[in-house]
């Protein structure tokens, strides 16, 4: 964990790309979106814009070097070149000067490297992404860029904690059904999902190697992050970026 600027940013210690998962901290914003939200879609846009701007510079970049995504609860990866915005629930590229960024408030980010190749890979994780296996489809379409398996570093950001996220029982029945039932855990109010664990295993089985997984533990209903579920939906989202430094746009 690192402080810029007033940012609280919590970082993975084997990634080598600039990188952050974000919390509320060191931003403008106000009201329920107090801190460092950077989804503009309700708050002020000119708060988000400074709280992207403090982000971005704190890496070394800029807003117009960002590449991120409407996010749909998909398993579409998007390969970029540069900064812009996209539909999809990942994001690749190979290319130096360009910051990908996934927003969450209770969903998984996935944030990925193969620093002999330079290609990075970040993506958005909710049940439905995992269930889709998304962090196996970045793997995918990182390896198309150069990447290789074994060579890729993974880290997990901080997102619900298997306690408080109950689901449908249908839902975990998709995880059983399609074998992550070993995620699926019972509760008073029926079955919780491990998001974090079956993220990691999807990893894994992805040609990840354990050693290069690093999880953050941290559960997003804490007060130092956003929470959907917890502010019932009125809430800003962190960002979990990562970029190689090139030419500033």
């Amino acid at each position: 964990m690192t402080r810029d600027t007033g940012l609280m940013l919590l970082h993975a210690p084997h990634l080598r790309a600039p990188h952050a998962f974000t919390t509320r901290q060191g931003g403008v914003s106000g009201g329920p979106y107090t801190g460092l939200n950077l989804d503009d879609r309700e708050d002020d846009p000119q708060a988000v814009h400074e709280n992207r701007a403090r982000l971005t510079g704190a890496l070394g970049f800029t807003p117009a070097q960002v590449a991120r995504l409407t996010q749909v609860h998909g398993t579409e990866v998007v390969t970029v070149t540069g900064g812009g915005h996209w539909t999809g629930d990942a994001l690749v590229t190979g290319e130096a000067g360009v910051l990908l960024a996934i927003g969450t408030a209770d969903c998984y980010p996935l944030l990925l490297e193969d620093p002999e190749a330079g290609v990075l890979g970040a993506a958005h994780a909710g049940w439905k992404g995992t269930l889709g296996r998304i962090g196996a489809r970045t793997v995918q379409a990182m390896t198309e860029l150069g990447a290789r398996p074994e060579r890729i570093r993974a880290a997990v950001g901080p997102g619900i904690c298997a306690a408080a996220y109950p689901v449908g029982q249908g839902v975990g029945d998709a995880f059983r059904e399609a074998d992550l039932g070993a995620f699926v855990q019972p509760g008073p109010d029926g079955p919780h999902l491990d998001l974090m664990g079956a993220n990691r295993a999807v990893l894994l089985a992805a040609g990840v190697p354990e050693q290069q997984v690093w999880a953050s533990g941290r559960c997003s209903t804490e007060t130092d992050f956003y929470s959907f579920r917890r502010d019932a939906g009125v809430t800003g989202r962190m960002w979990a970026v990562i970029g190689r430094p090139g030419v500033t746009a």
